[in-house]
């Protein structure tokens, strides 16, 4: 059985039409849908964050490396199962 863990992306980027569907791609093609995104403009850079409450531990990694390779992604950070629930 696979473990499900909540995970939190947080990705900075450079603001550029077509940013969002790129980075929720690497979601989409495992089956996987964020519970919540939020995504900021300032000026030319982009702040998004996706959370999942549950997702494959095992994908957690994967899909933070996929947003990581989007043309103009700046920094990709995660925070994952105990770190999230403090925060939440």
């Amino acid at each position: 059985m696979t473990d499900l863990v909540p995970a939190r992306f947080l990705v900075t980027a450079d603001a550029s039409p077509g940013l969002l569907p790129r980075l929720l791609q690497p979601l989409a093609k495992r089956d996987l849908m964020a519970d919540a995104v939020h995504a900021v403009r300032e000026g030319d850079v982009v702040h998004a964050e996706f959370v999942l409450e549950a997702m494959p531990a095992e994908m957690v990694h994967l899909v933070a490396g996929n947003m990581g390779q989007v043309i103009g992604v700046q920094a990709v950070r995660v925070e994952q199962a105990s770190r999230l629930r403090a925060v939440a």
